[in-house]
C-alpha cells in the first residue's frame, strides 16, 4: 500500500473537521467532498478504501480489501449522509440508509467483555474479527449509532459554504461552517459580490 508522501494530494493532509476526532463515522461521510477542481472521493477504488480504513484503524495493513467490500463502504457512506440529512431537517429517514445502517451493525457483532486494566474495570465490546472488513463497518456504523443516540447529535450540521458537503459537530450553536477555510471563502464571496454590486 502507498504511503501518503510528496505526491500525495494536498486535500489528503487537510485537518479533520470539528468531531472527526471523536467519531470515525463523521470522517467517512466527509471523505467524498468538493475543491475549487471539483469532486474528491478518498474512497475511489479498492486501494483507496484500504488507504482510509487502515489510517483510521479499523482494519490491519496486512489485510487486502477488494471492490465488493469497498462497494460496501461507500453504500454505508452514503446510508449516513442520507441519514444525517434526515436527521438536521428533523425527518424520518430513507428506509433504505436506515437498513444499510442496520445491517452494517449485524455483519460483525460485538461480544461485550469485561477489561481489567490500571484503571480498574471497564466493559469492552469486541467486534468478531473472523471477517475484518465486515468489523470495520460494523465499527463505523455503532459509532454513528452512538452518535445519534447521544448528546452530540445536537450539535451535528452541515457545512452552510456553498458546495463545501462537509458534516461536522458545532463548538457553539452560531458556528456555520466546518472550518475558517469555509467560513473566509464565504466571507470573501460576499464582500466580492458587494463591490461588484456597488461598482458602476
Amino acid at each position: 500500500m502507498r504511503a501518503v508522501d510528496q505526491e500525495t494530494p494536498v486535500y489528503l493532509h487537510r485537518l479533520p473537521v470539528p468531531g472527526e476526532d471523536r467519531y470515525t463515522c463523521l470522517a467517512l461521510v466527509n471523505s467524498r467532498f468538493r475543491v475549487s477542481h471539483g469532486q474528491v472521493d478518498l474512497l475511489d477504488g479498492a486501494e483507496a478504501a484500504h488507504l482510509w480504513l487502515v489510517r483510521h484503524g479499523l482494519l490491519p495493513d496486512r489485510v487486502p480489501v477488494n471492490g465488493r467490500q469497498t462497494g460496501r463502504l461507500c453504500a454505508l457512506r452514503e446510508a449516513l449522509r442520507a441519514l444525517f440529512e434526515a436527521y438536521e431537517r428533523g425527518g424520518p429517514p430513507p428506509a433504505e440508509a436506515l437498513d444499510a445502517l442496520n445491517a452494517a451493525l449485524a455483519a460483525a457483532p460485538a461480544t461485550p467483555r469485561l477489561v481489567w486494566s490500571a484503571e480498574g474495570p471497564r466493559r469492552d465490546d469486541v467486534p468478531d474479527d473472523g471477517n475484518p472488513a465486515a468489523a470495520a463497518l460494523s465499527l463505523l456504523a455503532e459509532d454513528a449509532t452512538e452518535l445519534f443516540t447521544g448528546s452530540d447529535a445536537a450539535q451535528l450540521a452541515e457545512c452552510a459554504a456553498q458546495g463545501c458537503e462537509r458534516w461536522f459537530l458545532r463548538s457553539h450553536g452560531a458556528r456555520r461552517w466546518c472550518t475558517t477555510q469555509c467560513g473566509n471563502r464565504v466571507r470573501a464571496a460576499r464582500a466580492y459580490a458587494a463591490r461588484k454590486s456597488t461598482s458602476p
